[in-house]
């Protein structure tokens, strides 16, 4: 069989991810990524234990980062990128630089981390005031909070829950319950939410529409920074880190008509206006060749013209 009118397969752009042992949201990185581009993903070694700063420290040593680098030159990426983002902040600002230097030295290609890209997702969106959402203990999320200010954004309110393990089970309901109330203080200029274990693909349009302010997640970040590196650019429904239209778009508009609880906005539903009056539908066609009488108030001269209106001459007698 001749196939040689398939034309493929497709050249492919080559991006490398780092991610915990521990990480299960391989096909939402995917989803930010466009068609001629292929991701190429490896672990850290398990490690028993929680999730903790300990954890996020443990699996973020340098020797470990720069064995799983040396793995993914195999396949020749133009990138790294860590796919972490407690264990890329834990140890402030000067630690993740550190660590993308040990990457980058390993493959002799660019690096980045989550947190790193976190900061440059904020400053590309003009944010220096944000609220947080993370699914971690108050330990890793001060520890968060500790690198943003570092980094000199300002953290306006936070939400967390205080997990420890099967972090990927959260449902998109709890995520968004937590945006309301981390934005609820403090006029922020963005919500951001951490853990690349943490889904968020499908929700943040939803939340920037409800909010009326960007939103970042950890995953979104690290595929975006990693893209632009290479020059391309990640995909997705309308969110300000990838739409410019979208990013101006919020800071312009009027607040929405809405009705305020505490800590929630909701938008009152739209209910289409019923007509002031149903006509009646017109009589069959088939009713009127068959020479049905006419209505009481037409006279017959009138209901011959209406049948025949051409030719007088075939009028009834």
């Amino acid at each position: 069989m001749d196939v040689s009118f398939l034309g493929g397969p497709q050249p492919q752009r080559g991006v490398g991810v780092v991610a915990p042992f521990d990480f299960a949201l391989d096909r939402e990185l995917w989803r930010w990524v466009p068609d001629d581009v292929s991701l190429h993903l490896t672990r850290t070694p398990y490690v028993p234990v929680e999730v903790s700063l300990d954890l996020a420290r443990l699996v973020s040593e340098h020797q470990t980062l720069r064995e799983a680098v040396q793995a993914l030159t195999a396949v020749s990426p133009e990138v790294i990128a860590y796919a972490c983002a407690s264990g890329s902040f834990a140890d402030g600002p000067m630690g993740e630089h550190a660590m993308t230097a040990a990457m980058s030295s390993a493959a002799a290609v660019p690096a980045l981390t989550t947190s790193g890209a976190m900061l440059m997702a904020l400053n590309e969106i003009g944010a220096r005031r944000a609220a947080i959402v993370t699914p971690y203990t108050p330990s890793v999320t001060g520890a968060l909070e500790e690198f943003l200010e570092e980094g000199g954004v300002e953290v306006t309110g936070r939400a967390s829950l205080g997990l420890t393990r099967q972090i990927w089970r959260v449902p998109y309901r709890q995520v968004v319950e937590m945006a309301r109330l981390a934005v609820a203080h403090g006029s922020p200029d963005a919500l951001f939410i951490s853990c690349t274990n943490l889904p968020t693909y499908d929700v943040i349009p939803q939340l920037e529409a409800e909010l009326r302010m960007p939103v970042l997640s950890a995953n979104q970040v690290t595929v975006w920074a990693a893209l632009r590196r290479i020059g391309k650019d990640a995909v997705g429904p309308y969110q300000a880190l990838l739409d410019p239209a979208a990013r101006l778009g919020w800071a312009s508009m009027a607040p929405p008509d809405a009705t305020v609880l505490p800590d929630i906005t909701v938008l009152p539903p739209e209910v289409p206006a019923l007509p002031a009056e149903v006509p009646p539908p017109p009589p069959p066609p088939e009713a009127a060749l068959a020479g049905s009488a006419p209505p009481p108030d037409v006279d017959a001269a009138e209901a011959a013209d209406a049948l025949w209106p051409d030719d007088p001459g075939q009028r009834p007698a």
